[in-house]
């Protein structure tokens, strides 16, 4: 039995819909082919952008999206990818595969499709291999309103007004792909680069510097101490790698040694955040540096016959519960986590969208990104939860995941999710300080453990409603199945 005890008149603080965030890369077919398929192209597009594609992210509501990288960030010279697309210069993309980039998905392309999905721009400038002049041209190209070689060079380009641009982040993996530096060095590029990151008319830019790889605490403390104050946002980098960087195993063909090292590992993010939050917490007891884990989610091995530094892996069951695990434990942080990207958007690593030429179809983890984003914007709920064990072989792991938020409209929703796949789990929840007492619920599973959904099957792994829980006398009660995610809705 799973006990937990929500005290509805307990507000923890404002889940940032920003944490629903998500990013794409100049990598394999995120960009070219899943986003962009241009003008000429017979499948649907809209200015050479996916038709189907934009309606899937419009319904899941995506707050923000991050570009255009990533490693490939460090070596963008975004010059290219603006003016005339029949004029723009190729590059290699010597990170992805040695392919030619032709740089026609550019600024204009870019900022143009966040407006068509929703979401606001989010947008990586390269330290590693560019110049403070050019980062700050590039945001003078893009927000200013006034007379400026770069602002007239926007109106050449066929955009008279600017653009607004929130987030932008001051360079990617400055202590691997984009530069192999130390947290010394890098604080003082940082505390150069930013400085030219100006906030043109009502334009404000919340500034994100480059963060920690998972474990290095010493670059959080080195950054926190000689930068903290210049910066708005400090970022995160954790995959969720089964096995070993070396052996990561098969995002399809996997037993439940894969399933259950993978989930363990996704609960390290808790572990991640506390400690990162412990040290930007000394230098920002107020808590104005935003923790932005701007890249988070599985990572396997490629999919045999597909190229190896494409990264396109199949979704599976075992995705949508590490999505529902990061999500959970992004809210139970919402006092310092103020976004998350999940990597990658189409095509790419843990994808929500896959496609293949005209087809397209959702991935579990699409769908638990959909059914979870009640939470945006809604106030944190205090929870406690003592979870039943899931135990496999020798290692033990919690096996519920929960949080639980109150929306706007003094709705209440309830996020779960059973890590365990052969045990069902009942769950006794007492909800204290509200008289709230209908309940419906939504819930993803299936039959086992690598059910996924492809272009022949695009609904193996699909939610439907949940009625197998009910509330009396302020007890909600409740079995979820192995290996689900449910979400209940409570007014």
């Amino acid at each position: 039995m799973t006990r937990i005890t929500i005290n509805a008149d307990q507000k923890v603080g404002k889940i940032n819909k920003n944490i629903y965030g998500h990013f794409s890369e100049h990598l394999g077919r995120c960009i070219y082919e899943g986003i962009w398929v241009g003008t000429d192209s017979s499948i649907p597009n809209t200015n050479g952008i996916r038709n189907d594609v934009v309606e899937a992210l419009r319904a899941l509501k995506v707050p923000v999206l991050r570009w255009p990288g990533g490693c490939f960030a460090d070596e963008y010279h975004w010059k290219d990818g603006v003016g005339p697309r029949e004029k723009r210069a190729k590059m290699i993309n010597t990170h992805w595969g040695g392919v030619i980039e032709n740089n026609h998905f550019g600024t204009h392309e870019f900022l143009d499709f966040c407006e068509m999905i929703g979401a606001e721009p989010y947008v990586c400038g390269n330290v590693g291999s560019g110049t403070v002049q050019e980062m700050s041209e590039w945001v003078e190209y893009i927000t200013f309103d006034g007379e400026s070689p770069m602002a007239n060079w926007r109106k050449e380009n066929g955009r008279e007004c600017p653009w607004k641009l929130p987030y932008f982040g001051v360079g990617n993996e400055n202590w691997g792909c984009g530069g192999h530096m130390r947290p010394e060095y890098y604080a003082d590029l940082y505390r150069r680069y930013q400085t030219y990151v100006r906030h043109y008319g009502e334009n404000k830019i919340y500034k994100i510097a480059c963060g920690a790889n998972t474990w290095d605490y010493n670059w959080t403390e080195v950054l926190m101490k000689q930068a903290g104050h210049l910066m708005d946002g400090l970022s995160l980098h954790y995959y969720t790698v089964p096995g070993s960087w070396f052996e990561k195993g098969s995002s399809l063909e996997f037993n439940e040694d894969g399933w259950f090292d993978t989930l363990e590992k996704a609960l390290l993010m808790d572990e991640l955040i506390t400690k990162h939050s412990t040290i930007i917490d000394r230098y920002d007891p107020q808590k104005r540096v935003g923790l932005i884990v701007d890249e988070w989610g599985t990572w396997y091995d490629v999919l045999p016959g597909t190229n190896p530094r494409f990264l396109y892996q199949q979704n599976t069951l075992r995705d949508a519960l590490v999505a529902g695990i990061h999500l959970n434990i992004f809210h139970r942080h919402c006092e310092r986590v103020q976004m998350a990207n999940l990597a990658q958007m189409v095509n790419v690593l843990q994808a929500v969208i896959l496609t293949d030429k005209e087809k397209m179809v959702l991935t579990p983890t699409y769908h638990v990104m959909r059914m979870f984003n009640v939470h945006q914007d809604a106030e944190l709920l205090h929870l406690e939860l003592k979870s039943a064990d899931y135990t496999y072989e020798s290692r033990t792991i919690p096996a519920v995941s929960a949080s639980a938020s109150v929306d706007k409209d003094g709705k209440i929703h309830i996020s779960l999710c059973n890590l365990d796949p052969t045990e069902s789990q009942d769950i006794r929840c007492e909800i204290r300080g509200t008289g709230q007492a209908k309940v419906r619920g939504e819930i993803l599973t299936s039959g086992k453990m690598n059910d996924h959904n492809d272009f022949e099957h695009p609904d193996v792994v699909a939610p439907s409603s949940f009625d197998a829980a009910k509330i009396e006398e302020g007890i909600l009660v409740t079995t979820l199945p192995p290996m689900s995610v449910v979400v209940l809705a409570i007014e």
